[in-house]
């Protein structure tokens, strides 16, 4: 036998297994996960789904395959995302930070499960029921019942006690956004009108606009900053940090990435552990469920993070009972 068809032989025999492996995973159903954050978020969210397909006793590449893309936070690209995956045919979409909507305008008929929301999936009309949701479409939101202004009134009692001075709050945010913006606005300020405190609105356009008015912010004298939770913000986190630093006033965000960059505290739910429950949901799927069958899941578990070193900065002693509720003390 000649040496060139020797190698050739030997280079057909190491194809073969590795063609098996691409046909086989070729059958497998695809899960397409959209996420609206920066590229580290997205990582860190589709490992969580990921391991919530693992507790359903789902394995990557064996009973699945995923694929992921993320928005950086520009909700303007979902449309270009979504056209690209629905010619790969997934057979379930997860997205994140995002409801099914964007989605079901193109592809109406494809399985939905959203997480990483903090509005009313009912109110707002994208499932009947929390029970029966109905349609195409289930996930899970980052609230308990009572929505976000339940949510928010722990989040401001928590601060408070940081702060008890607190007279005036100024609230930053995106007015781009159709729902997330208007709910966060209304709660803020019924959640404030309960507790006796006042509120000063800053809303701009664009991420880049909102060192300017913390500048306002600072003019108007308010006692703290409250930051939104739009997905967007969190992509200028050292910057916003930076410039909320100047002004000598406490800040917090509503997300642990807020502290872990910089702000004094965070109190939220377990972000982590709603994506890993978004995993378990497209697991029912897979098996067969019908996602209008499946009922919404709401947080149960929610995480206090506070930064003592931003705290020491600002010259603010934390309460010990407080420090003692801490799931995570960023030193």
């Amino acid at each position: 036998m000649q040496r060139r068809e020797f190698i050739g032989l030997i280079g057909g025999a190491a194809a073969w297994p590795l063609a098996a492996r691409a046909q086989q995973t070729a059958n497998l159903p695809l899960v397409a996960v959209i996420v609206a954050f920066a590229e580290q978020l997205a990582n860190a969210r589709s490992a969580n789904i990921r391991e919530g397909l693992k507790r359903a006793g789902f394995i990557e590449g064996k009973d699945y395959i995923m694929t992921l893309r993320f928005a950086d936070g520009d909700y303007s690209r979902w449309p270009d995302i979504i056209k690209d995956l629905a010619d790969l045919k997934p057979r379930v979409y997860v997205a994140v930070g995002s409801g099914p909507k964007p989605i079901h305008r193109q592809v109406p008929n494809a399985p939905v499960v959203f997480t990483g929301i903090a509005i009313d999936p009912v109110e707002y009309g994208w499932v009947e029921s929390y029970a029966r949701p109905g349609g195409m479409t289930t996930g899970n939101v980052q609230n308990a019942i009572g929505g976000l202004e339940s949510l928010m009134g722990k989040q401001f009692q928590l601060f408070k006690e940081l702060v008890p001075n607190l007279t005036r709050l100024g609230f930053i945010g995106l007015t781009d956004t159709a729902v997330q913006f208007p709910v966060e606005r209304a709660a803020v300020q019924k959640t404030a009108e309960q507790l006796g405190f006042a509120v000063s609105m800053y809303e701009v356009p664009t991420t880049a606009d909102v060192e300017s008015v913390i500048a306002s912010g600072q003019r108007d004298d308010v006692s703290a900053f409250f930051m939104s939770v739009d997905p967007r913000l969190v992509a200028r986190i050292p910057q916003i940090v930076a410039s909320l630093a100047k002004t000598g006033k406490p800040a917090f965000g509503p997300t642990p990435v807020w502290t872990r960059g910089g702000l004094l505290m965070s109190y939220y739910t377990d972000s982590d552990e709603q994506a890993r429950r978004a995993g378990g949901q497209v697991a029912k799927i897979l098996r067969g469920a019908k996602p209008g069958d499946l009922p919404i899941e709401q947080a149960d578990k929610f995480t206090l993070v506070l930064n003592l070193k931003t705290a020491k900065q600002l010259g603010i002693t934390v309460p010990p009972a407080l420090l003692g509720q801490a799931d995570e003390v960023i030193e």
